[in-house]
């Protein structure tokens, strides 16, 4: 193993990073699969790239979620590493992380989401006709639908109806693509009363929706999720519930005004083909870009270099679904192709809990707009931006269409 190499500026290698990170992500793949860099926002990181090496370092033990266990090993703690919010399965290893993923897919469960299918329909169908409303012929479809329809349907789903959507987008904003640690940590300490508040309402008056279910559930030892763990299943469903969504709808446009070749073959064929094409645009460009940061939980020697312990380990799903030892022509965006396979919900334990339901409102979104405005297109650039920061969410914050 050779030893820690200097970082890598990734701006350095191209200028155009945040807007097509693909060519510097296969450049460095073409000299190794794990590579320390420092990301447009100044963070000093390992990244891992390739597909099967990323499938590889999801599943090592040896790379902790758990910062509160770990994070002493860190030179710098993210905002989240302590206090309220973090007790859910996207921060735990085993044994907790089992524990706590048996609990929650109790109550998450397929059926449980399928069931949702007329209300994604109704929800998609109420905002595309506000979005039409008095012969409007344009919109900023990241606004008016991206949005709204997976925070609508994720507040329904968990029996909040009532939450500050406003509030709550900054705070998940700022918790996604952070824009300093302090505004983070401000972020977290604002919804967490407001969590809180919430479940204590509907510990008063249950009703027939997840969060209620997730209060009560317990399995066959009678054990059950403590108020920290209940209150960051919340926060996590909340923000991973719709952020995914709003991105897989945002980025699958952009694909298809790209691509307009494949989008005139999905519309003429939409029921045949959007499941297909929902699966390439998680492959081609999907909604998160690199996962969140694992810790190195001692010094690790992965892909031909060595990590040394408590440095962040990030691996990078985007690149993985565009290596060419796993798909073939990857940088082709083709809505018929094979497409199972791609890791754009992760891979191993921590699979993508709602991967079912961000695939159902994808298929949903992207359907009933192309059936209701055939004529739908871009409004400028669709690459215009603002890009979402960081190696998490890929995306932009607007995208202007016209019917």
């Amino acid at each position: 193993m050779s030893p820690s190499r200097p970082a890598v500026e990734l701006l350095g290698i191209s200028k155009d990073f945040v807007a097509d990170p693909y060519p510097v992500y296969a450049a460095l793949r073409e000299r190794g699969p794990v590579h320390r860099v420092v990301t447009p926002e100044g963070e000093d990181l390992w990244i891992v790239v390739g597909h099967e090496e990323c499938r590889a370092a999801y599943v090592d033990p040896r790379f902790s979620r758990d910062w509160r266990t770990h994070g002493h090993l860190a030179p710098q703690l993210p905002a989240y590493a302590h206090g309220p919010g973090n007790a859910h399965v996207l921060l735990s290893d085993p044994p907790d992380h089992t524990r706590l993923r048996r609990l929650v897919a109790r109550e998450f469960t397929p059926r449980r989401i399928e069931a949702l299918t007329p209300r994604v329909q109704q929800v998609t169908d109420a905002l595309i006709d506000a979005m039409e409303a008095g012969g409007a012929r344009a919109a900023d479809v990241i606004d008016a639908l991206a949005f709204p329809l997976p925070m609508t349907v994720i507040c329904d789903l968990l029996g909040v109806p009532d939450l500050d959507r406003d509030s709550f987008r900054g705070w998940s904003n700022e918790v996604v693509a952070p824009t300093g640690p302090e505004a983070e940590a401000a972020a977290y300490g604002a919804a967490m009363p407001y969590l809180t508040e919430l479940i204590q309402d509907k510990r008063k008056a249950p009703g027939d929706d997840l969060l209620s279910a997730l209060i009560h559930t317990a399995d066959e030892e009678g054990d059950r999720l403590s108020a920290d763990e209940l209150l960051s299943m919340a926060f996590l469903l909340i923000v991973a519930g719709h952020e995914t969504t709003v991105n897989l709808i945002g980025n699958g446009l952009r694909a298809l005004f790209h691509h307009p070749d494949q989008l005139a073959l999905l519309r003429g064929d939409l029921p045949g083909l959007i499941e297909g094409a929902v699966e390439e645009i998680l492959r081609f460009d999907g909604p998160v870009e690199g996962s969140t940061p694992r810790i190195a939980r001692e010094d690790v020697d992965f892909g031909g270099e060595h990590i040394p312990a408590g440095s962040s380990v990030v691996i990078v799903m985007a690149d993985a679904d565009r290596d060419g030892a796993r798909f073939e022509e990857p940088g082709r965006f083709d809505i018929r192709r094979d497409a199972r396979g791609h890791i754009a919900f992760g891979h191993g334990l921590h699979y993508c809990l709602g991967a079912p339901l961000a695939r159902l409102e994808g298929r949903v979104a992207l359907r009933t707009l192309l059936e209701r405005f055939p004529d739908l297109a871009a409004d400028g650039s669709p690459d215009a931006g603002p890009w979402i920061p960081g190696l998490l969410i890929r995306g932009v914050r607007k995208l202007p269409v016209r019917w």
